[in-house]
Formats: structure tokens, C-alpha cells, sequence
């Protein structure tokens, strides 16, 4: 006797049942996840100041989660760790004593340095074993030096010429200048070559004495000298 058949009509039963799981598949299919991100308050931060890695789109049932210096995340860039469950904070090698970590993942590094600077990896860590790991970055800009005003002729005679230097030289930052509280303009009368630095005023008058200041600006903040 040859091997059973299937009835037709259970083919028919099975084709159905098919179709419908995966057309319910498809159509309660969820929404794709949002990416969890790092965003560094602020993203440009000047020496000596905070900042605060704040991360956002945190997945649901975390165990905890993982700081490390970098991208690479191995026990050498470790820094710290939570475990949401005890609520405790452990601290690993790369752990420099200013950093702090919050239980919404937000790690504050505090009075940052040149060292600083640079990507730091969260590792993620969901109930089951499941890891992720998750780069954000920020910019570290030196702190402002506070700028003062030379000149070879700080009591010049009138309808003399007389260049003023904004010091110190440095490369990055742009010269402005201001007279009596007032931005000075560009014009036949007041020259400002080499980015700002060096303020000319030819033929100075009596109209042309004040108080000078210079102010050092980069993508930070600004610092002005004493006038």
C-alpha cells in the first residue's frame, strides 16, 4: 500500500491558517525602536568647565550599564558602572575620581582637561545577557587666556602713528577690538591686519584717545583685556 495522502481538505486548512499568521504578523508588526544617543551639554566645552553625557531613547528591562573611555570597551577604558537593581556604583581603572554616573545613564565629567577630551562608549546591558554599545564624543577648548595690550608708543604725538598688539599670539581665536565701550569699525582710519591682532591708527588726534580694549573669542566664549 502506498504512503497516506493528505486530504484536500486539510491542505486547505493549513494554506489558510498560513496566510493568516503572517498577515497578522505584518500588520502588528512594531514600530522600529528609536536608537538610544549620547548627547554631550554642552558639545563644546572649555578646559576647567563640566560636562554632562546624556543619553537618550534608553531600551526597557536594563540591568545596568558601563562608562568607558573611548571606543573600545575592555577593563583598561573602564570607568564606572551602575546596576540599576542595587543602585550600585562601581568604579574601574580609567575612573579618574570626576566623573559621576546617574541612574538615567547621564554620566557628569567635572572640571575637564585636556585628557579629557574625546569619545566615551556606554555599554548597555538588557536583563538576558543582551549588550549594546553606544559612542558619543565632545570638544574640549582650552580656557581663554586673558589678553592684554603692547605698544611701542603709549603716549604718542599727535598725527603720529601708533599700532596696538593684542597678546598673547595664539592660533584659533579671533581679535576684537573697542574704544570707550564701542566695537571699532574697519575704516581708512583704523586698520586691523594679521586676524585682529594688531590694531594701526594713523594720524591719531586728540578725538582718538580712550581707553583701548582688546577681547580674545573662540567658538566657546570670549574673555576682554582691561581697557
Amino acid at each position: 500500500m502506498g504512503p497516506l495522502s493528505v486530504p484536500p481538505c486539510t491542505l486547505h486548512i493549513t494554506w489558510k491558517e498560513l496566510l493568516l499568521t503572517a498577515s497578522l504578523l505584518i500588520f502588528w508588526n512594531p514600530p522600529t525602536t528609536a536608537q538610544v544617543m549620547i548627547e554631550a551639554q554642552p558639545t563644546k566645552v572649555s578646559e576647567g568647565k563640566d560636562v554632562l553625557l546624556l543619553v537618550h531613547n534608553l531600551p526597557q528591562n536594563l540591568a545596568g550599564y558601563i562608562w568607558y573611555k573611548g571606543k573600545i570597551m575592555d577593563l583598561y577604558h573602564y570607568i564606572t558602572a551602575y546596576t540599576i537593581d542595587t543602585e550600585m556604583i562601581i568604579f574601574g581603572p580609567a575612573y579618574s575620581g570626576r566623573e559621576t554616573v546617574y541612574s538615567n545613564a547621564s554620566l557628569l565629567i567635572q572640571n575637564v582637561t585636556q585628557n579629557d577630551t574625546g569619545s566615551y562608549t556606554i555599554q548597555i546591558i538588557k536583563r538576558g545577557d543582551k549588550t549594546k554599545g553606544v559612542t558619543g564624543h565632545f570638544t574640549l577648548y582650552p580656557e581663554l587666556p586673558k589678553p592684554y595690550i603692547t605698544s611701542k608708543n603709549f603716549n604718542p604725538m599727535e598725527n603720529k602713528v601708533v599700532a596696538l598688539t593684542c597678546e598673547p599670539k595664539t592660533q584659533g581665536y579671533t581679535y576684537m577690538w573697542c574704544v570707550n565701550g564701542q566695537s571699532l569699525l574697519v575704516s581708512t582710519r583704523l586698520k586691523r591686519p594679521g586676524k585682529n591682532r594688531i590694531l594701526i591708527l594713523p594720524n591719531v588726534t586728540r578725538n582718538g584717545t580712550g581707553p583701548y580694549e582688546c577681547e580674545i573669542q573662540d567658538l566657546v566664549g570670549s574673555i576682554p583685556s582691561d581697557p
